[in-house]
């Protein structure tokens, strides 16, 4: 039985806060940081969460119930824990209100999505994953400070390489003795001065193949027809439609600045009493999705190409096809903007996002047929209720990627060069999504829409995760660890970065900072034997 903090309640006062060190102070409110604490707790390490999210799990209660995880016998650990306790929650009868359960089939990634023999289950409502993370926390009782944004100015307060404590906008400062940044835009890791990237590496710089522009491999998600371009077709004196730049898309595997596209993952119903149609953004304007309807025009009828079934006949909505859910080329300034910044480029996702369902659905400019396609599904009524029926966290596909002491890329994945000391593994797919969408010439010489960046691409089966890709170099900063924003080049980070493995690397984290306060020592310096001997023992897969 833990013993209780002196803070019964999960939000403590925040002198209460001010006057605790913590053995472990975790920034994030993602599935990775939750799972970071129950491990510090089961290593009986205080330990403290501090969540700009109100909402805990990140993607994994933000809509993204059909999960991306390539082989899942080498998900192991608290990551498979969460899985099963999944499992669990839809074992009971009344889970399944809006449908039956014989009704829904079995259909995963890769597996069964309920698998009765492991116990596990794979595919969920968001809401449901939210519940299991807040069981998750009550239950270790972790204290968990929400809605708490970290100062990135001046609220990190180091002596020499170490952090002391982090402070909040809100004036609240937390102390540890470890701390662990499990966001998805590494803003801790920055304002501590650890070295990071944004953007695409040179193929060149670490010998990679999928690296930098990927124009000749842009092959997927891309227009079947050549779409033109302009606003008035034909007349390049009228401009370009929306979301196309004119500038040039840069040479094959040479390096840019350009992030992948984000876009927010639905959850989608056609249960009529469960619905809520599509509302139409108070901008909305047609224009933007003129190219979508010229495509359509030319006979693309791929809009409802990633439905995936979750439970209660709802589904987990992702990006599909040539002009999708991604809003590509309107994240750039993400990964480094401020807080209000971060908010517009939200709001202008969440606009083109509504505005793109309404159209599909409801635009007399959309041909019937697709409409039809489009007219049954709505939001779920019962899923992010405070928040309309609206995912809550945006697909932070990627932002700053740390520079460690060890860099994971492509040659790593695909095992052609060693990873000496493996925390964990991943295995899916070396994916990218589109980055920029720019004008080409066909054959003919016509003006085209074209998109660039998109690369799926198998890196041969499962593959370690070297412990040096959690840490920042030991001049920088001793006491830190990154199990999200990992020290990996973009195609690597491509596979790496799915929700199973965050949990993975976010139980790893939390041993590796146990360890270190145990035996007195800088994270980079933790004995790694003793490291392994502990992950196996908690489950965890090193090696296939």
């Amino acid at each position: 039985m833990l013993k209780p903090f002196l803070c019964a309640m999960l939000i403590c006062a925040a002198a209460g806060a001010a006057e605790t060190t913590y053995d472990v102070v975790v920034y994030g409110g993602t599935s990775s940081a939750v799972i970071t604490a129950v491990q510090a707790r089961q290593m009986g390490k205080t330990v403290v969460v501090v969540s700009p999210d109100k909402h805990l799990g990140g993607l994994t209660s933000g809509g993204l119930g059909w999960t991306d995880s390539g082989d899942k016998s080498v998900i192991g650990g608290l990551a498979r824990g969460f899985y099963h306790r999944i499992w669990q929650k839809y074992v009971p009868d009344s889970a399944w209100r809006w449908q039956r359960r014989d009704e829904f089939g079995n259909k995963g990634q890769g597996t069964p999505a309920i698998d009765g023999n492991e116990r596990t289950m794979w595919v969920f409502e968001p809401h449901v994953a939210e519940e299991v993370f807040e069981d998750l926390v009550r239950e270790f009782e972790i204290p968990v400070h929400r809605d708490e944004w970290l100062d990135r100015k001046s609220g990190v307060r180091k002596n020499g390489n170490r952090i002391e404590s982090i402070t909040t906008l809100a004036g609240r400062q937390f102390r540890g003795k470890m701390f662990i940044d499990a966001t998805y835009e590494g803003d801790l890791m920055a304002a501590a001065g650890v070295t990071y990237r944004v953007g695409r590496e040179a193929n060149a710089e670490y010998g990679e193949t999928l690296n930098g522009v990927q124009i000749a491999n842009a092959t997927k998600h891309q227009f079947e027809h050549c779409v033109d371009p302009y606003v008035v077709p034909g007349d390049p004196s009228s401009g370009l439609l929306p979301r196309i730049h004119g500038g040039s898309p840069g040479v094959d595997g040479e390096a840019d600045n350009r992030v992948q596209a984000y876009n927010y993952r639905m959850c989608l119903t056609t249960a009529p009493e469960n619905r809520i149609p599509f509302p139409k953004p108070d901008n909305y304007d047609p224009i933007q999705y003129e190219l979508l309807a010229r495509d359509i025009d030319a006979g693309y009828r791929g809009m409802t190409g990633k439905f995936d079934l979750i439970p209660n006949n709802k589904t987990d909505t992702n990006n599909y096809g040539s002009f999708s859910t991604d809003n590509i080329g309107m994240n750039y300034d993400y990964p480094e903007a401020d807080y209000e910044r971060r908010r517009e480029i939200l709001r202008e996702h969440e606009n083109y996002q509504k505005g793109y369902f309404w159209f599909l659905a409801n635009d007399p400019r959309v041909p019937q047929d697709a409409r039809d396609k489009m007219s049954p599904y709505g939001l779920a009524k019962d899923e992010f209720l405070d928040n309309g029926g609206w995912p809550h966290q945006i697909y932070v596909r990627e932002a700053r990627r740390m520079v460690g002491e060890f860099v994971m890329t492509e040659r790593h994945l695909r095992r052609q060069k060693p990873t000496p000391r493996p925390v964990g593994m991943g295995s899916y797919n070396m994916d990218s999504h589109n980055v920029q969408r720019y004008v080409a010439r066909d054959e003919q010489g016509r003006a085209c829409a074209r998109n660039e960046g998109d690369v799926q691409v198998s890196p041969g089966g499962p593959y370690p995760i070297d412990y040096g890709a959690l840490l920042p170099k030991e001049s920088e900063c001793a006491n830190l660890l990154v199990p999200v924003c990992v020290s990996c080049t973009h195609i690597a980070y491509g596979s790496v970065r799915m929700e199973p493995v965050f949990m993975i690397l976010g139980q790893s984290a939390a041993t590796a900072a146990s360890i270190a306060i145990d035996n007195g020592v800088p994270v980079q310096q933790v004995d790694y034997e003793k490291l392994a001997e502990r992950l196996i023992a908690d489950g965890q897969v090193l090696g296939k």
